[in-house]
């Protein structure tokens, strides 16, 4: 019968070696084989291994074993981070509300995978970008991929001050010798400062596939010039003697995704083990009490407000099956214990039936763990309502936006006042809280349509609301409309800036004004009994003093 030993050997091997083939053919590369292959020199399994290659050359990969390399060699040492620091935002870092970067996670994981040394830097927490260039000197990577986090609706408002820190960390990166990879809204939409900065490469869009096509031939020549590096990947735009240079690829035919690689697509599991999740609990529960972590149910959106910007995935809606989501969320609360869950979709959801067949997956998990969610006015129905309660949602915050419906319609928002008011409405019969979204300043809004949207307010009665200014971001309809009248600032510093960058029926002051009056309309609802008459005759009096002061000033303009 033999040795039962070398049987088994026999056995693994010949288990590598098909799996090897696989991925050949279904990869059509063996660079990626490569990858999967890379083991500890002088091991028993890169002996075997060498055997292996061997037995591959029939099926047209050569030989392997001139591919197959020693820990360090032909894997590349990859840093992957992002430039939002809650430190620098005065406003997000009074709130104390962190979330580690999902989407960063995400590719960290698909390098790991792909069997690079993937090391972390996680800007939320960070002091300073001297942090990350202590990192860099610890850590010395061949290559550093700062990836935004595409689900943080904070990094797609492209802020000034997180613009700046990235560059700086590109030229740290630069200075120690490494290449560097960006990607993100803000280089979706302007790639210059970050090529300027020092980068190699910027993707366009989410740039998956650039992104591994970058690494590959990077990882075979390390030294590769910027035209080369992009040459023929449609995503990744580069600078060359001070111009743009985008990879063009070549013309193909497009064959359609099944449907099982794009739910695989879909399903991009997390690096949660490089998290210091322990600082994220400690600064949740100093500042809250509880500690919340984030997920994602779909990536995109497919409506077409005139002035959202959609660099990532443009108008298309992704969703992942009810199962996936519960059973990461089980895992969630099995790994980390949170008390609480940030859906950071821009639309969770979507269909009643999807969320009652996740609540059924939840339960089947025994139980989920109470969440927040965005989500539409005209998508929330009694069935929706009941479903997201029996799910275990906590908070659904909704894309308000006005009180006015000409404003609302300006947007081609394509809800209704009268929408907003049954929203919420439902969701409070189905026990869930409601936050509003509000955003102040739009074209065509004067002083009639601010005190409907005051109006709006007082007759919902939302358990909180989230306020801005209309912030017109490249790639939009309203930007478009407004550019014209754009000067030298272009991007707000922080996400309490609330600038007016256009030229709006009110100045800035004016409208963190009404930001001010309208979270203590909120505040107001939520006391009673004679605080509640003082409150309200304070609040009156400030309106009035507003009214008055806006009444004068267009009498003089």
């Amino acid at each position: 019968m033999g040795d039962p030993r070398r049987q088994a050997m026999a056995k693994r091997m010949l288990k590598v070696s098909t799996h090897a083939r696989r991925l050949a053919g279904e990869q059509g590369n063996q660079d990626r084989v490569a990858h999967r292959l890379v083991v500890p020199p002088n091991s028993w399994r890169w002996r075997t291994r060498i055997f292996l290659a061997a037995l591959d050359e029939p099926y047209g990969l050569g030989p392997a074993h001139t591919h197959l390399q020693r820990q360090g060699e032909g894997v590349l040492s990859v840093l992957v981070g992002h430039s939002f620091f809650l430190r620098f935002d005065a406003k997000q870092f009074e709130r104390a509300k962190p979330y580690p970067p999902l989407a960063t996670l995400q590719i960290a994981e698909l390098l790991r995978g792909q069997g690079h040394e993937v090391s972390l830097f996680d800007a939320m927490l960070a002091s300073s970008t001297k942090d990350f260039d202590n990192m860099l000197e610890r850590r010395r990577p061949q290559l550093v991929v700062l990836y935004e986090d595409n689900y943080n609706y904070l990094s797609k408002m492209c802020l000034a001050r997180m613009r700046e820190a990235a560059c700086s960390m590109i030229t740290s990166a630069r200075r120690g010798g490494a290449r560097v990879i960006v990607a993100g809204s803000d280089a979706s939409d302007a790639p210059e400062p970050y090529l300027q900065a020092g980068a190699d490469a910027a993707l366009r869009g989410e740039g998956l596939e650039a992104l591994n096509l970058l690494l590959r031939r990077l990882d075979t020549h390390p030294s590769l010039d910027h035209r080369a590096l992009v040459e023929g990947i449609a995503q990744a735009v580069t600078q060359v003697d001070g111009r743009l240079l985008r990879g063009h690829a070549a013309t193909t035919i497009s064959l359609p995704q099944p449907r099982a690689a794009e739910a695989a697509h879909l399903e991009a599991p997390a690096a949660w083990d490089l998290v210091e999740i322990e600082r994220y609990r400690a600064t949740w529960i100093a500042a809250h009490g509880s500690f919340s972590l984030n997920m994602a149910a779909s990536k995109g959106c497919s409506f077409r407000c005139a002035w959202c910007a959609k660099p990532i995935w443009g108008q298309h809606y992704q969703q992942r099956s009810p199962a996936a989501v519960a059973a990461e969320m089980a895992d969630l609360k099995r790994r980390f214990a949170p008390d609480h869950i940030w859906f950071a979709d821009d639309i969770f959801g979507f269909r009643a039936d999807w969320v009652q067949r996740f609540a059924a997956e939840l339960k089947a998990h025994g139980g989920g763990v109470p969440f927040t969610i965005q989500t539409r006015a005209d998508l929330v129905s009694d069935t929706m309502a009941q479903a997201l309660s029996d799910a275990g949602c906590y908070e659904a915050w909704i894309g308000a936006e006005s009180g006015s419906q000409r404003v609302l319609d300006a947007m081609d928002k394509g809800t209704t006042v009268a929408e907003i008011l049954q929203a919420r409405r439902r969701l409070r019969a189905a026990g869930v809280r409601v936050g509003f979204f509000i955003q102040l300043g739009y074209l065509g809004e004067g002083l009639d349509e601010l005190l409907q949207t005051r109006r709006l307010i007082e007759e919902a009665k939302p358990d909180d609301i989230g306020v801005s200014v209309s912030y017109p971001l490249p790639g939009t309809r309203f930007h478009e409309q407004v550019k014209t009248q754009l000067g030298g600032k272009t991007h707000w510093e922080d996400s309490a800036d609330l600038a007016m960058m256009f030229q709006g029926s009110f100045g800035t002051d004016f409208y963190r004004e009404v930001r001010d009056l309208l979270h203590a309309q909120v505040d107001l609802g939520r006391i009673d009994g004679r605080t509640w008459h003082r409150g309200h005759h304070e609040l009156q009096q400030r309106w009035t003093r507003l009214i008055s002061g806006a009444s004068a000033a267009a009498l003089t303009a």
